[in-house]
């Protein structure tokens, strides 16, 4: 008698844990939790982790704790729909996430059937929300300026600096990579200049040397480089191997340790877009400071990640819902959420208004932010 009523108790308790693990809201973080771009995904997975652990201990969302789903899709865009399947098969209502555009573009589209909400911490390129709002979804948003604005800055800075002189533009055939140099190509001829080498790689590839004996027997001065860290960490080092003298641009991608890991001291002195820190912004100070406590330094999309959560939290708690309409109602109603990153307003597309780009600077294995 004694042991029906054990296993009847521990069938109850059973019960009443999948119950409330029922009950919690579950949301995702998805992006390049392996591959080359490992290290940006470890700052998507760190910044997702510090926000639902600070949300649960502020007593959750609508009465319920935040259940945290991390998905791997290596920057790869087959397997960005093949997770994006997965979690969504699991009854999340938010998806923090993807990284890299090539991914957040067809994954998008699983979110949008789902009813999901997506905001990317990381993909900049304009056809993620362009396309989303030309198909009529409202689903997809981000806390990251898009490549055009950033494209142009870049574009400029070319004009101005190296006005007279010979630039390259290479990209690695990525919506991320074609997307920005396509962008800062734009700006650069309309401001007068113009390229004297236009060349494409092929994310992966390893050797540079034909691309880089072609690009010093035109001298060229400036290679702008649409594409991501490991590739142009190579071809700053190889370019430095064949003695070229060309200071190397790029965009957000470099902003990241893993440049600095490829490319050694023939990284320094090259150059990046970025937002202004957002580890200088004042609503940042307390959050920032619990990461160094714990021993991260929530550099490049760290912060971003979590203001994405950030977002989607106010948005459910505003509409107490998390229904994708209810969700969609407050995103796009003009208000202005308070994150980590700064105070944020969407348009109707789902991009950031006003976003700004500055350049960075890589120096002895750091980069800083240039004040001019």
């Amino acid at each position: 008698m004694k042991a029906t009523t054990l296993v009847t108790v521990s069938t109850v308790l059973t019960v009443l844990g999948a119950a409330a693990a029922a009950a919690d809201i579950r949301i995702a973080v998805v992006g390049p939790m392996t591959g080359p771009s490992a290290a940006i995904g470890e700052e998507l997975r760190r910044g997702a982790e510090k926000a639902v652990a600070d949300v649960n201990a502020a007593g959750g969302v609508l009465g319920q704790k935040l259940n945290l789903i991390v998905g791997d899709d290596a920057c790869d865009p087959k397997q960005a729909v093949s997770v994006a399947n997965d979690v969504v098969s699991q009854q999340i209502v938010f998806v923090d996430g993807h990284y890299c555009s090539g991914s957040s573009i067809p994954a998008s589209a699983v979110y949008n059937e789902a009813g999901v909400l997506q905001i990317s911490p990381g993909s900049t390129n304009p056809a993620l929300t362009d396309d989303a709002a030309a198909k009529g979804w409202t689903n997809v948003y981000r806390t990251v300026g898009r490549d055009d604005a950033q494209g142009r800055v870049a574009g400029q800075y070319l004009a101005s600096h190296y006005k007279g002189k010979a630039i390259a533009i290479i990209d690695d055939k990525s919506a991320y990579g074609k997307g920005l140099a396509d962008e800062t190509r734009k700006v650069l001829q309309a401001e007068g200049g113009k390229e004297v080498i236009d060349e494409q790689i092929t994310a992966g590839d390893r050797d540079f040397g034909a691309l880089i004996s072609k690009l010093k027997a035109a001298h060229v001065e400036a290679i702008y480089f649409g594409g991501y860290e490991v590739e142009a960490g190579l071809i700053a080092r190889q370019a430095h191997d064949q003695k070229l003298e060309a200071t190397l641009i790029g965009g957000d991608a470099l902003l990241t340790q893993q440049f600095y890991n490829v490319s050694g001291p023939a990284g320094d002195g090259s150059l990046m877009t970025f937002a202004p820190d957002p580890r200088k912004v004042p609503t940042a100070k307390a959050v920032v400071e619990a990461f160094q406590k714990d021993g991260y330094e929530p550099e490049g999309y760290t912060l971003y990640s979590y203001a994405s959560i950030q977002v989607f939290v106010a948005a459910a708690v505003t509409a107490k819902s998390t229904d994708l309409d209810e969700l969609t109602a407050v995103l796009q109603s003009g208000r202005t959420f308070d994150t980590v990153i700064g105070s944020l307003k969407f348009d109707k597309k789902g991009d950031i208004m006003n976003p700004a780009f500055v350049f960075y600077r890589w120096e002895g294995g750091s980069y800083t932010e240039l004040n001019d």
